[in-house]
């Protein structure tokens, strides 16, 4: 689990030096709309590829998609490609929060909405409050996270 948390933030801080400004809540929600639209039109398979390919057009300043499915298996992942196939439900935040549990369960329950939680910011070096925007698809959901 280390070496994991490890490799996502090596490559959300490589990542970061193509980011001149952190994008909004708004700039999320619609990125996220987009990547539906998206894997609606395209199907799972091109999507996902599409998603996880480093300054594609599904990455926005610090805004990236990601797609995991409901076991917390990362199914495409902007920010850190190199995280496609792995579990990463267990992953929790410096207040040992399990935020992709959380993800999972907004999903399930609500379809959509906003979930809190602690994540380094690569930008800034510092642990930050970040929420995620999630959108339930029909085995898996996608999202975007912002720094507040």
């Amino acid at each position: 689990m280390k070496k994991m948390v490890a490799a996502i933030l090596v490559n959300l801080f490589l990542v970061s030096f193509s980011f001149a400004a952190g994008g909004t809540a708004d700039e999320a929600i619609a990125l996220v709309d987009r990547a539906v639209s998206y894997v609606k039109a395209e199907g799972k398979a091109k999507a996902f590829e599409e998603f996880s390919k480093p300054f594609g057009q599904f990455i926005d300043k610090d805004l990236y998609i990601f797609a995991i499915d409901y076991n917390g298996i990362v199914m495409a992942h902007g920010g850190s490609p190199k995280l496609i196939g792995k579990d990463i439900s267990g992953l929790r935040d410096s207040d040992r929060v399990y935020f992709v549990k959380g993800f999972i369960e907004l999903a399930k329950t609500r379809g959509r909405g906003w979930f809190d939680y602690k994540f380094l910011n690569p930008v800034t070096k510092g642990i930050e409050p970040k929420s995620t925007y999630i959108q339930k698809m029909d085995t898996f959901f996608l999202g975007c996270g912002i720094y507040k």
